[in-house]
């Protein structure tokens, strides 16, 4: 980055690079709890806010600005305590979503840097969470068929999961409720509004991942199996890391994610009608030539 800036002092590229590592810094600088956090915060956000004067249509400089929101756990700064539309939302950066989406329109980056804000705000857990579920189902009751953003319900169930198994409160039977309303429908939603309908170049693996998931564990297995198969020949760590149930180990939740898979393929197989024979040509008559 500073070899390509050195060489390109005057491009916008490098410097929107280097605005966007300076954000990674300072994001992973705040969950060390590093003692200089406030420092990178300073400079990512320079660079993020310099950026969005110098090519005022990219939405990525404020994408930039909105993730460093979740620094600000107190929500100190004004741009990040403004009163959304969604009066079940609690204050938070609105206008810094509503400013990327003049530029980008159904931004994934955006609405997930949104889901990482609420669960860093210094509130109860419970809050949180709630906050989280509420955004997701928000987002899934306008969002445009054919976006990821369907995919907001399953996302926040799974974080659900993963900070209930980090305070080790996991229910065994946690994964019933995919297979019950709302989630299941949420599943679907997404299988049909986004998997079905997007360009299969446009479908990440990350998404394909997490839909997988959420289908397999509502027991929507023909549609599982159809996402398995599109995501071919990859994969993802997450979610099965964070969902396997058995204790954190080195295969990263591969083995979770191969029974899933293992179990929607044989139910596909076995519930897909045989293709009917090949009828030869009739001959004059009717009768076969």
């Amino acid at each position: 980055m500073d070899v390509w800036l050195a060489e390109e002092p005057d491009s916008y590229d490098p410097q929107m690079m280097r605005a966007r590592v300076l954000v990674e810094r300072a994001l992973r600088a705040h969950r060390q709890q590093h003692t200089g956090v406030a420092a990178y915060e300073n400079r990512a956000r320079h660079a993020a806010q310099m950026a969005t004067q110098r090519a005022p249509q990219d939405p990525v400089p404020w994408v930039c600005l909105l993730a460093l929101a979740q620094i600000d756990v107190h929500q100190r700064r004004p741009e990040h305590c403004v009163r959304p539309v969604e009066p079940m939302l609690p204050p938070g950066p609105w206008g810094l979503l509503d400013e990327v989406g003049r530029r980008d329109p159904c931004n994934r980056e955006a609405y997930h840097r949104i889901l990482q804000f609420l669960l860093s705000r210094a509130v109860s857990r419970s809050a949180q969470l709630a906050s989280v579920f509420d955004f997701g189902r928000w987002v899934a009751s306008w969002a445009p068929v054919g976006t990821p953003m369907l995919l907001l319900p399953a996302y926040a169930k799974i974080e659900q999961c993963r900070l209930y198994r980090a305070e080790g409160k996991v229910h065994p039977l946690w994964r019933r409720q995919w297979a019950e309303e709302p989630m299941r429908t949420y599943a679907l939603d997404a299988f049909r509004g986004w998997f079905q309908k997007a360009e299969p170049a446009m479908r990440s693996v990350t998404d394909m991942s997490y839909l997988a998931y959420a289908l397999w564990a509502s027991h929507q297995f023909l549609e599982a199996a159809a996402v398995f198969t599109a995501m071919e020949p990859y994969a993802t760590r997450e979610p099965w890391d964070s969902l396997e149930e058995r204790p954190p180990g080195p295969d990263g939740g591969q083995a979770l994610m191969l029974r899933a898979r293992r179990e929607s393929l044989a139910y596909a197989h076995s519930h897909t009608p045989p293709s009917a024979p090949h009828s030869p040509p009739a001959g004059r008559n009717g009768h076969l030539a």
